[in-house]
């Protein structure tokens, strides 16, 4: 029996192996390409939405007195988020809330909240006025702050409910809480809340600062994730063409007969 019978099988395994190589390879690097182009257009998809928040920011202020007339709804307000709008009415104070654990140039403290009556329509909202130190010698001091008495008027942003931070068990009814669900504390207080807050704009005042963090869109961390794949694409071609053509030639050419 000849040598060729062995040899041939021999040959068609290694090329049988070569293609299968190219294929997963090939197929690694498709993945690797796709995920990284899936994280860029998820940072384009960060920065549109930036951008459209810059752009309602920069809109005409809204007058606050539609809320809660007939030509109001709660769909329409949710599109109208980010926008500035002024206020003309009256604090009530008593319902004030203070959300502990918020920080403002990366000091601990309290973002504080007061329901406002809307003069024209008498509809209710809940205003994020700013924020105040809290009392580190005693945890349930309430910081001084003052809320004017009578017909008053403020520039604010429209906004989504305060955010939620995370909290073990149901928050109560206390002054001092860490989060402020709209539709509990509509129960609570009776008044007639809308979904919606008021980010209150302007200079420090009235004890409160009003330096209020910008929204994170957190495009760097994007493009970071699609470096990182394109990274792992780029290896993977780069030990395919090194195990796969340029080792095995430089074998091939020290053990070739001289």
């Amino acid at each position: 029996m000849s040598w060729s019978a062995f040899s041939a099988p021999a040959k068609k395994n290694t090329h049988l192996q070569m293609v299968l190589w190219f294929l997963l390879a090939l197929v690694c690097v498709g993945i690797t390409c796709a995920l990284g182009f899936w994280q860029l257009d998820r940072a384009q998809s960060k920065l549109d939405w930036q951008a459209e928040i810059t752009k309602k920011g920069q809109m005409p202020t809204l007058d606050g007195a539609f809320l809660g007339t007939s030509q109001d709804s709660e769909g329409k307000r949710s599109g109208l988020v980010h926008r500035p709008i002024q206020l003309e009415g009256e604090w009530l104070a008593p319902f004030t809330v203070y959300l502990d654990n918020r920080q403002m140039n990366a000091r601990p403290g309290f973002y504080v909240l007061t329901p406002f009556k809307i003069q024209a329509t008498g509809a209710v909202v809940v205003v994020q006025r700013g924020w105040i130190a809290r009392d580190f010698t005693d945890r349930s001091r309430l910081p001084a702050i003052q809320t004017p008495a009578g017909p008053v008027s403020l520039n604010g942003l429209i906004a989504l409910p305060p955010s939620k931070l995370y909290a073990l068990g149901e928050e109560g009814k206390a002054v001092i809480r860490q989060n402020l669900d709209l539709q509990n504390f509509r129960v609570e207080t009776g008044l007639p809340l809308l979904e919606i807050s008021v980010i209150q704009q302007g200079a420090a005042s009235e004890g409160l600062l009003r330096e209020w963090p910008q929204v994170a869109t957190g495009v760097q961390k994007h493009y970071g994730y699609a470096f990182q794949w394109f990274g792992l694409a780029f290896l993977i071609a780069l030990l395919y063409v090194w195990f796969q053509i340029v080792r095995p030639r430089l074998k091939s050419k020290a053990t070739a007969p001289r």
